[in-house]
């Protein structure tokens, strides 16, 4: 049996989905065929569960039982004064179903007995079981029109007839009895709705003897053998002044109170939603907050202690109480201990050999999140990678951080630009797919629909400042986070996020590639107060904690990189040339890497945050193309040189 989860009140879709099936010529047969009618409603509850209601078979039955006496109502009521919508809702429905079945039917789906249709056939079955009806009906109705309620001496003889009545309605409900009691005047819970108040004959069970009665003033001896049925039509008419116009307006007021509350339920309902709603995100707001408080004060107590922790010896004994990931290479938590970050720096001077050896542990996650070559890949499995930006003043910019995602190892690489800006950029390499709509008044939704083809994108390059073009990024920002799709921001897109920080805040799958201008204006924007100079590492801690830990590479003489509980320094030798474009040719690496690494999973990078690991790689291996490119060229490199040495420095870096 399905387990009621709606309680008893029947919505609208629910209660015409039940007179559909209830409707239906094969349950009206099995009702007019079918002694035990619990088996029908049994198969009526189980095609209401596959319409998406639940409901027992018993509540099927009470909520047709209950919408028949509307009906019979509703029939009486449009006979005499034309209310019949007013009291049955569902009167069309009804009036279809019941006119289409052969003969009258109860309120449990059997046929009446003839006896039943009317009172003389009904007045000589009850003489025929009950010789000493007659005269017990003749004694309650003198006794109900002579006497007052209080001196009754019948009143109790009433109750017990009232009481045998209910009795025998819960056997008809069995389908123990054929004869139908009419609908009783009373507001059934289970079916959510009230009764009828129609008239109709009532059956009475009379004991085979006559009751005798005392003599009383106002009371006459009634002979038990006196003549019946002058009797039986007093008792009838005594039945017809409880029935009157006022209940039709009872039900009426009873049918809007059940509407005006469920209403009202679903009204209070939907405020308590909104009111929790608020309560969470306060929470939340509150929690974010004092994080941020604790993330300020561990990054003030480290600071303080980061210069005697550069002349620590680094010797295996002492390093053995930190938390290690690999044979020689170290990360210190800040929320395992008080001491300052631990700083790695990347270094092939002569004279730091173990700075070397400390460093190979990293390298080697780097390579462990690189996919390799094979013969059963198809192409896109190895990265589709999309670059937002490009308009009329900037088309450098995003070709050369698609491009160098080519250069890297991407297979596509996708340019979404503005419509004057894509012929251009076009025509600077054919490998490049390169779509006008960055401009057009739908640009989110265009670009939203290439978004499940893409693994990651990088946003800013050539995106100039124009408030359309900011407010089309700002779009494509919220969209790729509904997906979950790593997103790298560099350039004019970190200008966005230093307008509304929120837009990225909290969203771990961000990176952030500042210069120094854009840090500072970043810094600024979040902690209101401005950069220290001297403290590079613990401002670059309190940004990424603000921010929501979010991934942070801070471009520079040596590249930082946290993500608010670590810091790693990739100073790899580089050159003095720096050249415009660099910056895109490490956006668009790194969103290679960033889906790579993400895409290894924990156990290719030993636990450790993977846009960590994919950040280092992309600035060593910039770095390692800037210097390449500056030994062939000198003061005249520029930024192409630099993608044309991508392949030789990938492979010294990560392939060797």
């Amino acid at each position: 049996m399905i387990t009621n989860t709606r309680g008893f009140l029947w919505s609208d879709l629910e209660t015409r989905a039940l007179l559909e099936i209830w409707g239906e010529a094969d349950v009206q047969s099995a009702l007019d065929g079918n002694f035990r009618n619990s088996h029908v409603y049994r198969d009526v509850a189980c095609r209401l569960a596959e319409l998406g209601f639940e409901r027992t078979p018993e509540q099927c039955r009470i909520r047709i039982k209950g919408l028949k006496r509307q009906y019979y109502q509703a029939r009486e009521g449009l006979k005499k004064n034309g209310h019949a919508r007013k009291i049955c809702k569902y009167y069309d429905e009804m009036d279809r179903i019941l006119s289409g079945r052969a003969g009258a039917a109860g309120l449990d789906d059997r046929p009446l007995s003839p006896a039943a249709g009317g009172e003389p056939g009904c007045r000589r079955r009850q003489q025929q079981q009950h010789p000493g009806a007659l005269a017990a009906s003749a004694i309650l109705a003198a006794a109900a029109s002579a006497a007052p309620p209080s001196a009754r001496p019948g009143g109790a003889l009433l109750r017990e007839v009232d009481a045998e009545e209910e009795d025998e309605d819960e056997l008809d409900e069995e389908g123990g009895e054929l004869l139908e009691s009419p609908p009783r005047d009373n507001f059934h819970e289970e079916s959510g709705e009230c009764s009828s108040y129609a008239e109709h004959a009532i059956k009475v069970e009379c004991p085979p003897f006559a009751i005798p009665l005392p003599p009383a003033e106002g009371f006459k001896q009634i002979n038990a053998h006196t003549n019946a049925p002058p009797l039986l039509s007093q008792a009838k008419r005594s039945k017809k002044r409880h029935a009157n116009l006022t209940l039709d307006k009872m039900m009426e007021k009873f049918l809007q109170q059940s509407m005006d509350t469920e209403e009202k339920f679903y009204k209070y309902e939907e405020q308590r939603l909104k009111i929790e709603d608020k309560r969470r995100e306060a929470e939340h707001a509150r929690e974010l907050q004092m994080l941020q408080m604790l993330g300020q004060m561990l990054a003030g107590i480290s600071s303080t202690v980061s210069q005697r922790s550069q002349y620590i010896p680094s010797n295996p004994s002492q390093r053995s109480n930190h938390r290690s990931y690999g044979d020689n290479f170290n990360f210190n938590s800040m929320s395992t201990s008080l001491s300052p970050p631990i700083v790695i720096e990347r270094s092939f001077s002569v004279h730091k050999t173990h700075s070397v050896k400390e460093m190979e542990n990293i390298f080697q996650l780097v390579r462990n999140v690189i996919p390799p070559l094979t013969a059963k890949k198809h192409k896109g499995q190895d990265g589709r990678i999309g670059i937002i930006g490009g308009c009329q003043e900037y088309t450098g910019a995003p070709y050369f951080a698609a491009i160098s995602a080519l250069k890297v190892g991407a297979d596509i690489s996708h340019v979404f630009c503005t419509k004057d800006a894509a012929t251009v950029i076009k025509s600077y390499s054919p490998e490049l797919i390169v779509h006008p709509v960055l401009d057009s008044p739908d640009a989110v939704h265009e670009v939203e629909k290439w978004l499940p083809r893409l693994h990651s994108v990088v946003i800013g390059p050539g995106l100039g400042r124009d408030d359309v073009l900011l407010e089309n990024a700002k779009g494509i920002i919220e969209k790729s986070k509904v997906k979950g799709i790593p997103i790298v921001i560099d350039a004019d897109g970190l200008w966005l996020i230093a307008q509304q920080p929120s837009l990225i805040q909290g969203y771990p799958r961000a990176i952030l590639t500042p210069n120094a201008m854009e840090f500072s204006r970043l810094y600024e924007a979040m902690l209101r107060d401005p950069v220290d100079s001297n403290d590079h590492h613990g401002c670059l801690l309190r940004l990424s904690q603000a921010l929501g830990n979010l991934t942070i590479v801070q471009k520079g003489e040596r590249d930082l990189i946290s993500d608010g509980e670590k810091v790693l320094v990739c100073s790899h030798e580089g050159s003095s040339r720096r050249c415009g474009g660099q910056g895109d040719l490490l956006s668009g690496s790194l969103g290679v890497l960033a889906h790579w690494a993400f895409l290894a999973g924990p156990e290719k990078t030993n636990g450790q945050n993977p846009f960590l690991v994919a950040a280092f790689g992309a600035c060593s291996l910039t770095r390692q193309c800037n210097n390449q490119a500056f030994q062939k060229c000198g003061r005249s490199m520029t930024a192409s040189d630099m993608v044309l040495e991508i392949g030789a420095a990938f492979n010294k870096l990560f392939e060797t």
